[in-house]
Parts: C-alpha cells; structure tokens; sequence
C-alpha cells in the first residue's frame, strides 16, 4: 500500500509540444507497483492548457481546483471544481485554464500513458 500527498510528490514541467504553463506530478504509478493504471496530476497557471491532443486510450479526469474550458474537439465546455470528465480514446480534446488561480485536475491512464 502507498499511501502520498500530492504537495510530496514532484513537479515537472509538462514539455509536450503545444502545452503552455502546464505542470505534472504523478502520486501514484509503475514505480509504485501499480501494473495497470496510474495518477497523474495536471496544474496549469492561468492562461495555460494543455496540447491539443488525442489517445488511444480512455482517460478519467477530475477537477480538484479551478476553472477553466475542456475542448470537446473544438467545442470548448466549462469545467470547475468538482467537475469528472471522461476522455473516449481517439477523441481530440484540450485543458484550458480561463480563471484567476491555478487549475489543476486528476488523470487516471493506463500505465503506458506514464
């Protein structure tokens, strides 16, 4: 059993081509023992997103804090604090923040995804 915090585990800046003032950290994966899925925690400062993007795997998010746009394709949703968001492999998508402070949001992959 792991048991972590997120403010413990590190932070790297998400170079990806297209991704702008994004941030990850990854509580729980492979390194862990985990065989089949992990964490990852996405932050992104205001006014920055993630690449505009697709997989061909599901992906499971939940917001922790913030607001912000998810682009369905290119239909941008409000998303907030609170807020479960399901990815369907092959779907073109995008995490943007619009808001004041910080949005941050839980990624549940594949481990392959690490």
């Amino acid at each position: 059993m792991k048991i972590t915090r997120l403010e413990e585990c590190a932070k790297t800046a998400v170079t990806m081509a297209g991704a702008n003032g994004a941030s990850r950290q990854l509580p729980i994966g492979m390194v862990d023992g985990a065989p089949n899925f992990s964490i990852r925690v996405f932050t992104l400062e205001p006014g920055g997103h993630t690449p505009h993007h697709s997989h061909e795997s599901e992906h499971l998010n939940y917001v922790l804090e913030g607001e912000g746009v998810a682009l369905e394709g290119e239909t941008p949703r409000a998303i907030k604090a609170g807020d479960f968001i399901l990815i369907k492999p092959h779907e073109l998508h995008q995490y943007r923040n619009t808001g004041p402070r910080p949005l941050a949001f839980m990624c549940m992959v594949p481990s392959a995804y690490e």
